[in-house]
């Protein structure tokens, strides 16, 4: 009887163990794709807003791509700078262009009112999507609704057209925009092992310049680098953007916790800023504004990093781009001085040797001239010698060492 006992008991182990080997890792939400959320500036600012005053009996209709599909998939909605409540009517979702949408439910109800400042998460929609995939998210909006929160640059074409149209495929009598309203970010549900990275900048990173509705900023390439292993990259970018002050949205200081390690599943964060820091001062954007100095800059970047390593995350930095003859014909033609690129250089010799961080991407050495170090290589300049065009993006992308990004991560993390 002992040794039968001992045969079972060994049989049941092995069963035990090969099952453990072999179960699918518990579902996670981790987030797939996000759009900062940005104040709406008034009619003085230098750049149009893109969108009206406000909304009444309209449906708003965006296409994201996320980095990664899952077996479901749930919607974020803003009112960060909100002054009133906003009372979304209906919501909802669909597998790409022209595909029927399925309705959002907050909470059960098709309509929710988020407070000022505050965001709302959906239900989890059963909507089962890949890697790098188009998803079209629309708000019905029935009341008069001011808009005061939105993201300025999406490099994606988005409508507004009248009533309530988000169970339509495609929608009537609609107007353009680029500009991002209400939604935030879309997370999905995934294994376990699935993480994501966010990378926080300025316009470099938003995508200015990068080819409108072809995915072609710099995190587009990385996300699509890194998707394979069950990574996302969730895109933190604000045109005009900051690292210590306030610009066309909060400084990266200020937004650092909602934008970055609020984020479902993160693993890792990448950090390209200071180049509106140095070169905004002097210019229409703000022309008695004091030059930052070296040592702020650092502390800036030390906080960051003290903020990243408290909540167990990894965090990377990136040499800043050259940027001589900046923005020729416009206002801002003062953006670049021998003097704010002399800071430039001073920051990134330091991000090189003696940085808090726990990687640096060398940026500034990817996009030269190597002629002249002071501008980029014509090969990645989108013509206005500040952005890179969609060559630079692919460029920015191929340059981020993966293992120096995500040392730990699984080869292969299943769905």
């Amino acid at each position: 009887m002992h040794a039968l006992t001992r045969l079972v008991a060994t049989t049941l182990l092995a069963s035990s163990t090969a099952a453990a080997a072999t179960a699918v890792p518990s579902p996670a939400w981790v987030a797939s794709w996000q759009a900062s959320p940005q104040p709406v500036w008034n009619a003085r600012f230098l750049f149009p807003t893109l969108i009206p005053d406000q909304l009444a009996a309209q449906t708003f209709r965006q296409t994201v791509r996320l980095s990664l599909g899952g077996r479901q998939l749930r919607v974020r909605l803003s009112n960060a700078y909100g002054q009133q409540p906003l009372r979304i009517d209906a919501a909802s979702a669909a597998a790409g262009p022209g595909r029927t949408p399925l309705a959002l439910a907050f909470d059960g109800r098709a309509d929710v009112v988020i407070g000022p400042g505050e965001e709302r998460v959906s239900d989890p929609l059963a909507l089962a999507t890949r890697d790098l995939q188009a998803v079209q998210v629309s708000v019905y909006v029935a009341g008069r609704t001011p808009l005061q929160t939105f993201h300025w640059d999406g490099r994606q074409t988005a409508a507004f057209a009248a009533g309530d149209q988000t169970l339509a495929p495609a929608l009537t009598d609609a107007a353009t925009t680029t500009a991002r309203l209400f939604v935030s970010g879309m997370d999905v549900e995934r294994a376990a092992c699935a993480r994501s990275v966010a990378v926080i900048g300025d316009s470099i990173t938003d995508g200015a310049t990068a080819s409108l509705d072809r995915d072609q900023r710099w995190t587009d390439h990385l996300a699509a680098r890194v998707a394979p292993q069950g990574v996302a990259v969730v895109n933190a970018g604000i045109s005009g953007g900051r690292l210590l002050r306030d610009g066309m949205g909060e400084a990266a200081l200020s937004r650092f916790q909602r934008d970055v390690l609020d984020q479902p599943g993160l693993a890792s964060v990448i950090v390209l800023l200071g180049t509106n820091d140095i070169g905004w001062p002097g210019t229409a954007f703000a022309r008695t504004e004091p030059a930052p100095s070296l040592a702020q800059l650092q502390a800036g970047y030390r906080s960051l990093v003290a903020r990243a390593h408290a909540r167990g995350v990894r965090i990377l930095g990136a040499t800043l781009p050259p940027f001589a003859g900046a923005l020729p014909g416009t206002p801002l033609e003062d953006y670049y001085q021998p003097d704010k690129d002399a800071l430039r250089r001073q920051l990134n010799a330091w991000l090189r040797s003696d940085s808090p961080f726990d990687a640096v991407i060398d940026l500034d050495a990817v996009l030269r001239d190597p002629a002249d170090p002071a501008r980029l290589a014509a090969a990645f300049d989108s013509g206005d010698h500040l952005h890179p065009g969609d060559a630079g993006n692919h460029a920015m992308a191929a340059a981020v060492d993966l293992q120096a990004l995500l040392p730990d991560a699984v080869p292969v993390c299943a769905r």
